[in-house]
């Protein structure tokens, strides 16, 4: 019996190219490839990171270009940075996929950067994966029972909704309306935290500790921070001078920061607003909350002068 035509195969047994042969295309690849899904090539613009790619994801799939992939798949998951998406897609297009289905794994787009495929009859949507990978070996134990942003037509919604059951994860549909909202959040909640987590190490090192220390001493810290914020609820597990109303402490902190980096100064005025909204949701208003605002709001250098003519007085 003659093989049966890609375009004539069930879904689930058209042939699988990844696009993107970094972290999240190797994690995605290997993880397909492990639960019994056809993926036959990972292609990249560098030969040598396709055939990095090929090698992770496993022995028997090929290395190739972004021009060639649609000539060995006929579903995609394009798994490059944002800003490349819509140019791997005009290079699939180029290279001829039609009638298949493509995902993309970007947070921020939506189907539309996927514009020139999609005019060429490519099913198309995305699988943006809410959580970070450092390396492909970590991302395989880190992309199962995760959420799933998706959204797509037809045949690209149902694969992606697959993807998503195969990883035994939870798919959050992500209309066009809420994308934005929806990629913030999830960057305030991967991202800001390495942010926050640095220049809590900036400033442990200006007490003379090495940065090594310094991580190691602030880890159990953040570590039980984010335990505690995500099992009991953040406003639930809030401590600090701040949730007390302590004005005296936040001023020596403001005064402190005045030699520190403005950016640390700038994120620590920011997040104690923030964390100050948090308490009047909480608990409401009072005298404390209200100069604590002031405080935060005026800035660094404003109370640190305060404090000074406080010593002299």
């Amino acid at each position: 019996m003659a093989a049966l035509a890609s375009e004539e195969l069930p879904n689930s047994q058209c042939p699988i190219g990844i696009a993107g042969a970094g972290r999240m295309g190797q994690t995605l690849g290997r993880l397909l490839a492990q639960a019994g899904e056809p993926v036959v090539a990972v292609a990249s613009r560098n030969p040598a990171h396709a055939s990095e790619g090929a090698a992770f994801v496993g022995s028997r799939i090929r290395a190739t270009s972004l021009h060639d992939l649609p000539r060995l798949a006929s579903r995609v998951l394009i798994t490059v940075s944002d800003d490349a998406v819509p140019s791997v897609a005009a290079t699939l297009a180029d290279g001829g996929l039609k009638d298949g289905v493509a995902l993309h794994t970007c947070g921020a787009f939506g189907p539309e950067a996927l514009r020139l495929l999609a005019e060429q009859g490519v099913a198309c949507g995305v699988i943006h994966p809410l959580q970070t990978v450092a390396t492909p070996e970590q991302g395989l134990a880190a992309l199962r029972g995760i959420a799933f942003g998706i959204d797509g037509n037809g045949t690209a919604l149902v694969w992606a909704r697959e993807i998503v059951k195969l990883l035994e994860g939870d798919a959050l549909r992500v209309t066009p309306e809420h994308r934005g909202v929806y990629h913030a959040a999830a960057v305030i909640a991967g991202n800001s935290v390495f942010g926050a987590v640095d220049a809590a190490v900036r400033l442990m090192e200006e007490t003379g500790a090495g940065r090594d220390v310094a991580l190691r001493a602030l880890s159990p810290l953040v570590r039980a921070s984010a335990r505690n914020a995500v099992s009991i609820g953040p406003a639930k597990a809030l401590t600090g001078p701040i949730a007390r109303g302590d004005v005296g402490t936040v001023r020596s902190h403001l005064t402190a920061l005045e030699k520190s980096p403005q950016a640390i100064a700038d994120l620590y005025q920011a997040m104690g607003l923030y964390l100050l909204d948090m308490t009047r949701r909480k608990q409401g208003t009072g005298d404390s909350l209200s100069e604590l605002e002031r405080m935060l709001t005026e800035g660094v250098k404003t109370n640190a002068g305060e404090a000074e003519e406080n010593k002299r007085s």
